[in-house]
Order: structure tokens, then C-alpha cells, then sequence
């Protein structure tokens, strides 16, 4: 047996799919007039895709389109509603309630503090942001504690990127006895949501190193890549679902490794990245350099 892989569509396709068949199919099946009942904006349909309905396919995005036609004929139906409605953001939130997802700018909101980085990773749903959060607490008894419902690569992602911090230690102002003195605990949010694969890596590293300097992650950055013992980065996959999540999610710069950058030009189109900046590193230096910010006085 074969199993073949597909991949999930993009943003701008499930928009364009919206428009050719979805939005015509509901309205019709709905008894709407797309010219005097009902007109959904660009904005509104890629609302509900970022905000409603994360999925590979367009399910979902259908019977949400499907809900709000069916609010606005029993509108009609009552005679509360009189001429075209333009559904804009606003209307979607109101009929569909609250927003199932994040905003994009939670990442800038959630790395203010040292000792928060953004990573990506890939989901059968087409990839998404991960954050990893690193602390530390006077003890020295338990040495490092993963939680989050890390897989057991992750698990040796976060030994290995550990062991490069505290290899990097005086190199970046660490003092060594602290890791003898002290509990390192790393931790992925969702918990409830298992995470396994090899390219927080470098993600986890910047997170240790962030909260052991006291040097904030720069905001609205991401970054996906293997570790190894030594600091180098090697390549992971999944490039194209990673580099649109990071985008839908407001981040503005992306760190990858340096062998990646094929699959960025061979899989990407330039209006898909946009203004989005890629970085393409060899090692754990250039990552700091790019990721950290200087440490205040």
C-alpha cells in the first residue's frame, strides 16, 4: 500500500474557492439573490478562514458561509431586513460569535517578556505557530522539566538545545554554577495537544538563552529549525504550511535554515510571503543574532 500525501489549501485558494462555488452554492440553496440579498467582501470571507475554520480542506468554511445565509433569509423571512447586506468582519463575528482563534497579533503580545520564542510547526491543517516558554527557579534537584505533552523528539530537541546553551555559556555572559544552582523548566501552551518533531530545536535554544540573559525575543519573529550539539541548523520540513502560518499568525520575519531556501523559491510565490522577511541561517550564532534583542541596561 502507497499512502499519498495532500496538501491543504492555502488562504488565497480557500478565498478564491469561496467565491467561484461556495458563496454562490449557499446563497442559491439558501433562496438569496447574491444581486439584492446578500454581498460578502473579500475581508469578511478571509476573516472567517483565519479566525473560524482551520482546516485542510473547506468544510467548514462552507457551513459557515451556509450559517450566515440562512441569518440573513429568516431576516428577510421577518421583514427586519430590507435591501442587500453587505457582510463585512463585523456582521461575520456577530453571526457567528466569537472568533475560534487567535489574533494575529498575538505574538507580539506574548513575546514581550525574556524567556518566550515563536516557533512553527506543521499540522495537517496547514501548519502553525508554537510558543515555547522557558523559565527557571532556584533548586538544582530536578535539573530540566518539559511539559506540554512533548513526544519523545521534542523531548531530545530540548536536551539537545540545553546542552548548547550551557556549552554557549560564557560566550554569552552565562554564568556556568547557575545551571547547578537552579530548575530549567521548558513549556509549550496548549498542553492538552501532543507535539512531537525536531524543529522547535532551534526555537528552544533562543527560548533558554532569552530567559538566561534576560534578552527579549524580537517581536512578530519566527523561527523553525533541527539543532545540533555543536550549534549547527539543519533543514526541516513542511516549509510552505510553516511560512503561511507564520504569516496568518502577523509574524514578519521568519528564521530558517539555510538549506530550506529551495523550498521557499521552488514552493512559495512572492505574493503568498509578501512583505515578509526570510532569514536562511547555518548555525546558533547567526539565530541569536537575528532573534535576540540587546540586553537592556
Amino acid at each position: 500500500m502507497e499512502i499519498i500525501s495532500l496538501e491543504g489549501y492555502t488562504e488565497q485558494e480557500k478565498v478564491m474557492i469561496a467565491f467561484r462555488y461556495l458563496i454562490p452554492r449557499q446563497t442559491r440553496e439558501n433562496g438569496l439573490d447574491p444581486e439584492t440579498d446578500i454581498r460578502f467582501s473579500d475581508e469578511a470571507v478571509r476573516f472567517i478562514v483565519r479566525r473560524y475554520t482551520r482546516e485542510a480542506g473547506v468544510r467548514n468554511l462552507e457551513r459557515s458561509i451556509g450559517s450566515i445565509c440562512r441569518k440573513q433569509a429568516r431576516r428577510i423571512a421577518e421583514g427586519t431586513r430590507d435591501g442587500i447586506m453587505d457582510v463585512t468582519p463585523e456582521l461575520v463575528e456577530k453571526d457567528l460569535g466569537a472568533p475560534r482563534f487567535r489574533t494575529d497579533t498575538e505574538v507580539a503580545e506574548r513575546t514581550r517578556r525574556s524567556g518566550v520564542a515563536v516557533g512553527l510547526a506543521w499540522t495537517p491543517v496547514g501548519g502553525d505557530v508554537l510558543f515555547i516558554e522557558a523559565g527557571r527557579m532556584p533548586g538544582g534537584n530536578k535539573g530540566l522539566i518539559m511539559t506540554g505533552q512533548l513526544g519523545p523528539v521534542m523531548q531530545e530537541s530540548v536536551q539537545a538545545a540545553l546542552t548548547w546553551v550551557r556549552g554557549s555559556a560564557t560566550r554569552y555572559g552565562i554564568d556556568p554554577d547557575l545551571f547547578k544552582t537552579s530548575d530549567i523548566h521548558i513549556h509549550v501552551p496548549a498542553g492538552a495537544i501532543p507535539k512531537d518533531g525536531p524543529s522547535a530545536g532551534i526555537t528552544m535554544a533562543a527560548a533558554l538563552l532569552s530567559m538566561l540573559t534576560d534578552r527579549r525575543v524580537r517581536p512578530n519573529l519566527a523561527m523553525t529549525g533541527e539543532i545540533t550539539l555543536t550549534g549547527q541548523v539543519l533543514p526541516v520540513g513542511g516549509i510552505k504550511e510553516k511560512v503561511l502560518a507564520a504569516k496568518r499568525s502577523g509574524v514578519r520575519e521568519v528564521i530558517m535554515p539555510f538549506e530550506n531556501e529551495v523550498n521557499v523559491r521552488e514552493d512559495l510565490k512572492s505574493e503568498q510571503i509578501g512583505e515578509m522577511k526570510t532569514h536562511f541561517v547555518k548555525s546558533m550564532d547567526e539565530v541569536v543574532e537575528l532573534a535576540l534583542e540587546p540586553k537592556t541596561p
